[in-house]
């Protein structure tokens, strides 16, 4: 059989392409980049963990003892007595309120040093928001 330079062109163009946008997910790899990091960060009874969630429209923050497996205290967006009456927007304005709130809450608790995990999310924008106005509330970490 004879192959010509055109038969091994048209042979490229008929395999299967990986599609990387199409196979890219920001949710999941965001998790895989989090299980990385709870592979090192963990808290203890002395030094509970300050973990962070943003959805969509909410701000969540948690101090959890590991060794426990306890939530010691939790603050977000979506209670009542932590944002009040404005509308809940996951932003910059709104993670600043519930860093303050756990920083607050932590220290009615008698908690001061916590270990950071940001969840696999950045460190920069709503994320260095939380974690400076919890340290301006008294947490250390």
């Amino acid at each position: 059989m004879f192959v010509t330079l055109a038969n091994k062109f048209a042979a490229k163009k008929a395999r299967p392409s990986s599609n990387f946008m199409a196979t890219f997910n920001r949710k999941a790899a965001r998790e895989r980049l989090h299980r990385r990091i709870r592979k090192k960060v963990a808290g203890t009874a002395a030094r509970p963990r300050l973990s962070i969630y943003f959805s969509g429209k909410h701000v969540y923050a948690q101090v959890i003892d590991d060794d426990a497996g306890k939530t010691l205290i939790a603050a977000s967006t979506a209670e009542k007595d932590v944002f009040g009456k404005q509308k809940a927007a996951a932003n910059r304005a709104s993670a600043e309120v519930v860093g303050k709130a756990i920083a607050e809450r932590a220290r009615g608790k008698k908690i001061e040093n916590v270990v950071f995990d940001r969840g696999g999310f950045q460190y920069q924008g709503k994320v260095k928001a939380l974690a400076d106005a919890a340290r301006e509330g008294g947490l250390k970490f």
